[in-house]
């Protein structure tokens, strides 16, 4: 049975995650030798974890390659994730990433071979008008939004493939590869993005960078992890989506305090990301409640 301790240390992982977007403003190197080292050091990290709790490396040939695979998704995920935030701001990143929901639901019945529901497609119209309203006010920010939309998707689309192996493998040793996925499709591009950077590859963080880095890989991602896979023990998995929804919001939160006035925006964009935040944390409740309704039996 949960306790208040549970929720509230679910909210402070819900929390950690939403801080990752300002850490990768804070972190001086590129996006993509950000990605690099955030993937290495946590699958060091999570090799560290596995080994102390005994837990076997070992998977067959066929889920390896799949999760390796997926493990280059999430790289891609990351990277546009903290290159949206690069070229607008920290605000415009996660109004972004907020979509999650709509393209997990059209991905899931497809990937899945599932029903569509007609209140997904209609919460997905919503959150389609959301954006529009963003991008209406805000011109400028256009492509820092499009990356944010694009990461959205792809984190989307390694979840949804994610489910396909979570309940034959450990956790942990699936993230493990999935890092080692991540890492290795980042190291096999880096020749041609070094070709394509003015200044080439830069792979020597600043001394601040480390602390960052070590912050993003150990607490933002092996230590929230591991929490909250500990909380589904005790807490629905119901709850622990709908708080996952808040990401956005105590992001956007902690951007404004900690990089003031970069991160004002339009009131249209206010409406645009309230638009987008009400559809997503609507959808739970009517997914919830509305197939038990009587008049759809």
């Amino acid at each position: 049975m949960a306790h208040t301790k549970d929720y509230l240390e679910l909210h402070f992982i819900v929390l950690l995650w939403g801080f990752s977007a300002i850490l990768g403003m804070l972190i001086s190197i590129p996006p993509v030798e950000l990605v690099f080292y955030r993937t290495l050091l946590s699958a060091l990290f999570l090799a560290i974890l596995l080994w102390f709790r005994g837990t076997s490396f070992k998977l067959g040939a066929k889920p390896m390659g799949f999760i390796l695979l997926t493990g280059a998704l999430i790289g891609a995920h990351w990277i546009t994730f903290f290159l949206s935030a690069r070229v607008s701001n920290v605000s415009v990143s996660l109004a972004g990433f907020a979509t999650i929901a709509l393209w997990t639901s059209i991905l899931e019945p497809l990937i899945l071979k599932k029903k569509f529901q007609w209140y997904e497609i209609f919460l997905g119209l919503v959150i389609i008008f959301g954006l529009y309203l963003i991008f209406r006010f805000e011109v400028n920010m256009a492509w820092g939004l499009i990356l944010g939309v694009i990461s959205a998707f792809l984190g989307a689309l390694f979840t949804v493939m994610n489910g396909k192996w979570t309940h034959d493998y450990d956790h942990f040793a699936i993230t493990f590869y999935e890092m080692i996925g991540a890492c290795i499709s980042i190291v096999v591009i880096f020749p041609w993005y070094g070709h394509t950077m003015e200044e080439g590859l830069q792979l020597w963080p600043q001394a601040m960078d480390w602390v960052y880095l070590l912050i993003l890989a150990l607490v933002c991602t092996v230590y929230a992890y591991s929490i909250s896979v500990e909380l589904m023990k005790r807490i629905s998995a119901f709850a622990i989506n709908l708080t996952v929804n808040l990401e956005p919001v105590y992001g956007i939160i902690l951007a404004i305090i900690i990089f003031g006035e970069s991160e004002k925006m339009t009131a249209g964009f206010y409406w645009g990301t309230g638009v987008i935040l009400l559809a997503v944390l609507a959808y739970p409740f009517i997914d919830k409640w509305l197939p038990k309704q009587a008049f759809l039996k």
